[in-house]
Formats: structure tokens, C-alpha cells, sequence
């Protein structure tokens, strides 16, 4: 099993020594001894500066790591667009769903130890799902005009629908369970995870569970956040630090973001019609109430993401600390929902025919489909902010772009810059 990243003692001496400090810590390897061409790298920096002069975004931090050992690691540009603070490889960026695969995890975790297994309805868990309504169009050559009748549901929705996004979760103002949606008030500020969670139980689903594929936003991997927090006794605050950030020495991914480090968080900004608008921080929520978002609620840096997926490429273990089993990784980052594709996912900013999906993580099926570099059987997702990763397994890669702003395009420009470096 490959422990890349392991320290030197010399390099543990100087850490002592020197005064406390949150710059990168990570050693580059020559591309070559990773199979890359050096001067085919070079290429990653000029794609990402090109959109940071045409201002789709401020800037961003890109990693590459093959075999183990990192061979690219850059910051380009600003934190925002007004401060001119430089970006560094150390700062922070809100993950969004990037959050999910880490979810996904203690799910797994969770099951090996025999708490659950995925096939449990989640009713078991939260009473609230018991025996769903599926919403279904009067007239489906007609559907708005004549409204909608409530079915009950062939099967009820299932820990293993909601990690693969077939659940028939409402998860929009569209279609047939709309207005149940916008009825339910999920956005409501100071809401705690359990209450939304009971709020989503109490909702029709758009379809029947199992027969499409609908991402399920913030809502899914809430979910899941919570029934791990029902069955480890733990919020999932504690439950991340104590069993997944510590152990892989994720000392810069929170849930919660220290009033020193605030000043490290690349500013998000949203597009609209009037251009990009700041983003304003997330605000705290009323005391003693709890919402840990397992759907998107970290912020963290590109160095600690690496070390998760590094954890994962190891098949679960990283610097001789094992997060879960080789055989949890396979069920995990194998294609989970048969014929069902990703249609309903935003084709506009990411082609991704070709792909399934397993537990937290879009799996390729086909190299041709896509359109865009990869092998078969890599897996990743990405965050609505703007960040991005990979793994490919096959050639051993692990890639990371974190930004702050969606840029869409970059999640297939920046593989094409990487695999077409590779020399071996």
C-alpha cells in the first residue's frame, strides 16, 4: 500500500522548531519520476490563468499526484477580487459537495462495524420516512395545467437510494412535488439537522425509489449525516474529527471555521446577470442549534483533500492508519445504479455520458463517451463553489482544483492538461 506524504524526521524537527504556521507542508517529486513529462505539466498554469485574466474567477489552487508523489501544487491569482491578497496553497475554500464522498465514508465506516447495513430503509432510523407518497403527474402530456395525485410508493427509500442519488428525494421547485417542496420551507434559517430531516421524510418523492438518477443536492447526504449522528451517538462534527480529520491528519478541514483562519477562506462569488457577486459568509446559527451539513457544510484545503483521497487511492488506509477496508472502497467507487445515467445533472457544464454513479462519487463506465480525458473505473465529484477532484485508479492519479467561483469547464480542462503530460 502506497503511505505517500510520510514527513522525514528532519522535516518533524523543523515543524518544532518553527513557529506555528499553516503553509503547505507537502514535498514535490519530479514529473518524470511519476511518468509525467515536465514540460508538458507546464501546460496547467496557463489554462487556469487564462480564465483568471478573463475574471471568471479570482483564483485558484491546482494539485496533481500520481504513484504517491505530488508533482504539481500551485496557487494562481487572488483570494478575491478586491483585496488583492495573494492566493496560497494553504488557503481554505468552502467544499460544498465535496463534503459528500466524506459522508459516504462514515456511512461505510458505520456499516462495517455493523450499525447499519445500506439496504435498510431509513425509516429505521427516522420514522418520518415510513411508507412514502411518490407525486405523479395527472397528465404527463399536460402536467402543470392538471396537477397532481399522490401514489404510495412501490419500496420505501433505502440508505444505499439516498448514496446513490435514486432516492426520489423533492429536491426542487420542479416537477410533480414542487409545491410539497416550497411548502416544506427547508431553507429556513436556524433549522436544525434533525428538523430537516423530519421535514424531508414528511415530503412526497418525485418518482419511484430506484428508477432514476436525481441529485439530491443538500438534502440526500443530510440525511445521512444524520443517521450516522443517530447510530455512532455523535454529531458529525465530532464524529469527522475523531474518526476520519485526525487520524489522516486533517488539520485544516472544519465544519465550524476558527475566528484565525476566517481570514484564509477564499471569497465565494456567485454568477447572475449582473456579472459575479460576492457571496456573503454563511451565518451562525441560533444557539444550541445543530447543522452539520453532510451535503456540503466543510470548508477545507486542497493539502487535507489529498490526504482523504490518497486514503482512498490506498484502498482505506493512509500513513498506516486504516479509515476503512479495501472492500468498502471497491463497493464505493463502483458504478452502483445499473442502465441510469447522469442526464439530470447540468449536461450544460459537464459531459457525463459515460458515467454511473456509486456511493458519493460519479464512477466512468466508458473512456470514448465523455469526450474528455480519463480511464474507466476513475471516480470524484465536485463542489458548487467551484472545486473539483478525481481519482483514477488505474494510473494511480489524484487530481485537485479548488476555486471559488463555478467554473464548470475547468473540471474537464484541467484533466485534459494532466493526462496528456503522461510520458510512461
Amino acid at each position: 500500500m502506497l503511505t505517500a506524504f510520510r514527513p522525514t524526521i528532519a522535516l518533524l524537527l523543523c515543524a518544532m522548531l518553527a513557529p506555528q504556521s499553516y503553509g503547505a507542508s507537502l514535498t514535490l517529486s519530479k514529473p518524470e519520476d511519476a511518468g509525467f513529462s515536465s514540460e508538458r505539466l507546464k501546460r496547467i498554469s496557463p489554462a487556469v490563468q487564462r480564465h483568471i485574466e478573463a475574471k471568471d474567477f479570482a483564483g485558484a489552487v491546482t494539485l496533481l499526484a500520481r504513484k504517491g508523489k505530488v508533482v504539481h501544487f500551485e496557487a494562481q491569482g487572488n483570494l478575491d477580487f478586491d483585496s488583492g491578497k495573494p492566493m496560497r496553497t494553504d488557503t481554505l475554500f468552502r467544499l460544498a459537495s465535496m463534503t459528500k464522498p466524506i459522508t459516504a465514508v462514515a456511512v461505510l465506516m458505520m456499516m462495517e462495524e455493523g450499525k447499519l447495513v445500506l439496504s435498510d430503509p431509513v425509516s429505521k432510523y427516522i420514522p418520518e420516512f415510513k411508507n412514502p407518497k411518490v407525486a405523479m403527474w395527472n397528465l404527463p402530456n399536460d402536467p402543470r395545467g392538471a396537477g397532481v395525485r399522490l401514489v404510495s410508493a412501490d419500496r420505501e427509500v433505502t440508505l444505499q437510494h439516498l448514496l446513490t442519488h435514486t432516492a426520489g428525494l423533492t429536491v426542487s421547485p420542479d416537477g410533480p412535488a414542487a409545491d410539497f417542496f416550497r411548502k416544506a420551507n427547508l431553507s429556513q434559517e436556524g433549522i436544525s439537522l434533525a428538523e430537516l430531516t423530519k421535514r424531508v421524510g414528511g415530503l412526497p418523492l418525485s418518482f419511484q425509489p430506484g428508477t432514476q438518477w436525481l441529485y439530491t443536492s443538500t438534502v440526500g447526504f443530510s440525511i445521512l449525516g444524520r443517521v450516522v449522528e443517530i447510530v455512532s451517538g455523535m454529531s458529525l462534527d465530532q464524529f469527522f474529527k475523531q474518526r476520519i480529520f485526525t487520524p489522516l491528519g486533517m488539520s485544516n478541514t472544519f465544519f465550524n471555521i476558527p475566528a484565525d483562519r476566517m481570514a484564509d477562506v477564499a471569497a465565494v462569488y456567485a454568477r447572475t446577470e449582473r456579472g459575479l457577486v460576492k457571496q456573503p459568509a454563511p451565518k451562525p446559527l441560533p444557539a444550541g442549534v445543530e447543522f452539520f451539513g453532510g451535503a456540503g457544510g466543510l470548508t477545507g484545503s486542497a493539502e487535507d483533500y489529498l490526504k482523504f483521497c490518497q486514503m482512498l487511492l490506498n484502498g482505506g488506509e493512509y500513513n498506516d492508519v486504516r479509515i476503512i477496508g479495501r472492500k468498502s472502497v471497491e463497493l464505493m467507487t463502483d458504478n452502483a445504479i445499473g442502465n441510469l445515467d447522469l442526464r439530470n445533472n447540468a449536461p450544460q457544464e459537464q459531459n457525463l455520458a459515460g458515467y454511473g454513479f456509486g456511493l458519493g462519487v460519479r464512477v466512468r463506465k466508458s473512456s470514448g463517451a465523455s469526450g474528455w480525458l480519463g480511464s474507466v473505473g476513475d471516480y470524484g465529484w465536485a463542489g458548487a463553489n467551484g472545486t473539483y477532484f478525481w481519482i483514477d485508479p488505474k494510473e494511480q492519479i489524484i487530481g485537485i482544483v479548488m476555486m471559488a467561483t463555478r467554473v464548470a469547464r475547468v473540471r474537464t480542462e484541467f484533466p485534459n492538461t494532466v493526462y496528456q503530460a503522461l510520458v510512461d
